[in-house]
């Protein structure tokens, strides 16, 4: 016996065709929407570890600028307390100064040559006399800036002629003014040190 369909199984299986190209259009779409969702909890998982990073990096960072700032604020209280210790170092030495000065002028004033006046300022002193030639004063420079521990750098300010004394008395002498430095104990490292003899009398120096 002959059966024969008569219905429309084109149809039928074009159907079903297009049934299943939904379903893996389904399929396909909640794969991809899986995998999108997947990769990007993966990125945002890695820009939250290293926004992490950052904010520990940022936080050290903070901290390390706080530990600058207070290393640079023990250092000036360092420098103040070094440069404080040195300024009472510098009144206690140079309470002496005016011993080592006398004491200096002494040794370094040749003969023939009488000091009036000494002035202080600071490290420098101002030096004023009467010489009997120039040739002395040239070698008071020379003694303060070659042969004294104590005594840098002088300058002759002024150098003239003058009688000394009135009438047939009168005598030519050479009135001179010098500015020499005076080194503080600290400064004369290579110096041999000062006698440790009494202070002179007040007064003039005076080298006959």
């Amino acid at each position: 016996m002959i059966r024969i369909n008569l219905l429309p199984h084109r149809e039928e299986k074009r159907k079903q065709r297009k049934a299943a190209f939904i379903r893996m259009l389904v399929i396909s779409a909640f794969a991809g929407f899986a995998v999108v969702i997947a990769v990007g909890g993966i990125i945002a998982a890695k820009i939250a570890g290293q926004n992490e990073r950052n904010a520990f990096i940022k936080a050290e960072n903070a901290k390390l600028d706080a530990q600058i700032q207070e290393i640079r604020t023990l250092k000036q209280e360092i420098d103040s307390l070094k440069a404080r210790q040195q300024a009472v170092e510098d009144l206690q030495s140079d309470r002496n100064q005016p011993v080592y000065l006398m004491d200096e002028l002494v040794k370094q004033v040749p003969e023939g040559i009488y000091l009036r006046s000494l002035k202080q300022d600071n490290q420098r002193i101002v030096v004023s006399g009467y010489a009997q030639s120039n040739e002395r004063v040239s070698e008071l420079l020379r003694n303060m800036s070659n042969n004294s521990p104590w005594l840098e750098r002088p300058d002759l300010i002024e150098i003239r002629s003058a009688l000394l004394g009135q009438g047939k008395d009168a005598k030519k002498i050479f009135d001179f003014t010098v500015n020499v430095g005076i080194k503080r104990p600290r400064d004369k490292d290579q110096a041999a040190s000062p006698g440790t003899g009494g202070a002179p009398a007040a007064g003039a120096v005076k080298r006959s």
